[in-house]
């Protein structure tokens, strides 16, 4: 049995020309276009951020934008704390030198590589989690027709034709056509070898995928999302045009709270961030009490009852299961209905261990988690005065309070 494939890269492409834009008088190349305050090219990596094991970012430039995005890098890092690293580099004249330029920067120990589009501005966490699953379930299988990439695709709902010298000459079966998206994940070392060969024989292509399928490997497709659409043409810019901000919206607030036993168990973490020494949760997840309470206050915006519902104890799928991921399913849930966060408050209730001096690690960690500068996020600790069960040290628990504007239309 092969081994599993470890520690994931991302190399996000920012390095085009903007050609159709700049032909319609957009002065701005679209990586650099700014949506909900930031550039496209940062919306990748706030949601490769929110993905728990992913090791880094490595974003390619143009060469003549390489300082102006290397700034905008620098300012967003302090800013928002992303929690990994994000390198930048110079791209090259096609998008094939840009991916290999990209991937000379990703550290030699990285054995996927994830590849994605900055055009695309609107990719969720949850379609990266999935592409990551399904590589790493390739690479657990037995025999040589194991893929080595996976790439996200919809049906074709288009009838297709091939045409030649203006004619017709052939109509394609669009049951078996897919159009295919970014990010596309592969094992590192064959896409290198990809782009070697690429280089070597001047192949030119429109993906990643392309590569490896030239050098006879399996590549798996998975269902894409509908949403994670490209921006490309002029009337693309509209999709900037953030629906919520064009309407009156409606302020909400949801609560939630969360509590678990100290015993035997799950290694105590809060807010993400991992507290050695402290003593065990009992949970059928990782026993995140905060991140839980946080899912249920967001859930509480949305009048969707509590994460109980979403994710059952019952469910073997979810034991041990990273709170993080919940968080950002809960997440994605929201932005589909239009929810745009503004504020969050998160009080921790413990009388051991001692929270306060990890407080702004907690603080920043939660902030990358939903996309918000840390300056939108309040987190205290208190204790109960030996009161208590948490008094007793039996137990913590948490409280979260999320502020957010809401559309009238959603349901």
């Amino acid at each position: 049995m092969k081994s599993t494939l470890r520690r994931p890269w991302a190399v996000v492409l920012a390095a085009g020309q903007s050609s159709r834009l700049e032909r319609a008088g957009v002065g701005t190349r679209k990586q650099f276009l700014l949506w909900r305050g930031v550039p496209l090219f940062w919306h990748g990596v706030r949601v490769f951020a929110q993905i728990p094991d992913l090791r880094g970012v490595v974003v390619v430039f143009p060469a003549e934008e390489l300082a102006v995005g290397e700034e905008w890098v620098r300012r967003l890092v302090d800013a928002e704390q992303p929690g990994l690293p994000v390198l930048t580099v110079q791209g090259g004249a096609l998008r094939q030198d840009s991916v290999r330029l990209g991937l000379a920067e990703v550290p030699r120990e990285s054995e996927i590589v994830l590849i994605h589009d900055a055009a695309r501005p609107f990719v969720r966490p949850a379609l990266v989690t999935a592409l990551v699953a399904a590589l790493r379930e390739e690479s657990s299988d037995v025999g040589d027709e194991a893929a080595v990439g996976a790439i996200p695709g919809l049906p074709v709902t288009d009838t297709v034709k091939q045409v030649s010298g203006g004619r017709v000459s052939a109509t394609l079966d669009r049951a078996t056509l897919r159009a295919v998206q970014t990010p596309q994940v592969f094992d590192r070392a064959v896409l290198e070898e990809a782009h070697r060969r690429c280089q070597q024989e001047q192949w030119e292509v429109t993906d990643d995928a392309s590569l490896v399928e030239r050098l006879g490997k399996v590549v798996r497709v998975i269902p894409g999302d509908p949403g994670n659409i490209k921006i490309t043409n002029p009337d693309d810019l509209n999709l900037l045009k953030d629906p919520v901000e064009m309407i009156t919206p409606i302020p909400c607030v949801g609560f939630g709270y969360d509590v678990h036993r100290f015993g035997p168990g799950r290694p105590l973490k809060l807010g993400g961030v991992p507290f050695p020494g402290a003593p065990e949760i009992i949970a059928h997840s990782d026993g995140d009490v905060l991140l839980h309470a946080l899912a249920d206050a967001l859930l509480g915006c949305l009048g969707k009852g509590d994460i109980g519902e979403l994710f059952p104890d019952s469910d073997a799928r979810f034991e041990n299961i990273d709170s993080a991921v919940l968080v950002s399913e809960v997440l994605e849930l929201s932005h589909r209905e239009g929810l745009v966060l503004t504020h969050v408050d998160l009080t921790i209730v413990a009388q051991i261990p001692k929270v306060a001096p990890r407080r702004e690690e907690i603080r920043r960690n939660v902030a990358r988690l939903l996309g918000l500068d840390s300056a939108r996020v309040g987190v205290k600790a208190s204790t109960e005065e030996g009161l208590g069960f948490t008094g007793a040290k039996q137990g913590i628990k948490a409280m979260a309070v999320v502020t957010a504007m809401r559309r009238p239309d959603s349901k």
